[in-house]
């Protein structure tokens, strides 16, 4: 992840209307943080998404993400909910905890921020060197289904959402780039009053990269990771063609 693609998360509160509802992963990662003793490490925790609930079930978790601001609004709201937790603000492909952990993850498709090759080797390198050998690191990326790499240049709608008395519509333009593997997005917002007048539109841009199953397996193994299973929900139905999705739960095997 570098600085120059946080666009999209320039406004925390914004970025918890509309992702805090979204909890399927949080279920699952607590099923797997009973088998560790911890710390568990969340690596680009956001505003706390995952993190406050593993803490407010009384596990040890330590929020790693590169957004200053983000971590500002992950630490108010960790003490609104009276839970301490360690938020450090880290890049991911240089970290430096002073510890090891037995369960590392990475969720909210966390890991297309990684846009090269050698990103993409310094994150797994780097999570290698904080996981005790036989720990877990858990992650999810999109599945690169022809849906997601369809090339267009048209407004595809989004999702709506209240905002007080305001309503939000997001929207998305979309360009995949097959030589790197890059989505090119812009995300934007509309925002109307009560009577449906436009009072405003922000656009904001992020980009993703996507790796296919086959290449993931390879680059896995390569960094010296074991896959334990790799799903298509957070139910985990094994992968199929149909997914959306694509999350390895890997043992360090080395």
């Amino acid at each position: 992840m570098v600085k120059e693609n946080l666009e999209e998360y320039q406004d925390p509160i914004q970025y918890d209307k509309e992702n805090d509802s979204y909890n399927q992963d949080i279920a699952y990662i607590l099923k797997l943080a009973k088998k560790f003793n911890g710390p568990i490490v969340d690596l680009g925790c956001g505003t706390g998404r995952a993190t406050i609930p593993l803490a407010k079930a009384g596990h040890k978790v330590l929020g790693v993400d590169l957004h200053s601001g983000m971590l500002k609004h992950a630490k108010e709201k960790a003490a609104a909910e009276g839970v301490s937790i360690p938020f450090t603000e880290q890049d991911c492909t240089k970290l430096d905890l002073g510890q090891k952990s037995d369960f590392i993850f990475m969720v909210g498709n966390s890991f297309q921020h990684f846009l090269t090759n050698e990103g993409q080797d310094r994150l797994l390198a780097s999570i290698q060197s904080h996981l005790i050998t036989g720990g877990r690191f858990l992650f999810d990326t999109r599945f690169p289904s022809t849906y997601e790499l369809s090339c267009s240049e048209d407004e595809e709608p989004g999702f709506t959402y209240k905002d007080g008395r305001h309503s939000v519509h997001v929207s998305y333009i979309s360009q995949y780039d097959p030589l790197n593997q890059i989505q090119h997005n812009i995300t934007i917002r509309r925002s109307f009053d009560e009577n449906g007048k436009l009072l405003e539109e922000k656009r904001s841009a992020i980009n993703l990269r996507f790796v296919f199953p086959l290449e993931m397996e390879r680059l896995l193994e390569r960094h010296g990771f074991t896959i334990e299973g790799v799903y298509q929900d957070w139910k985990e139905t094994p992968l199929t063609t149909e997914a959306s999705s694509m999350i390895y739960v890997c043992k360090k095997s080395v």
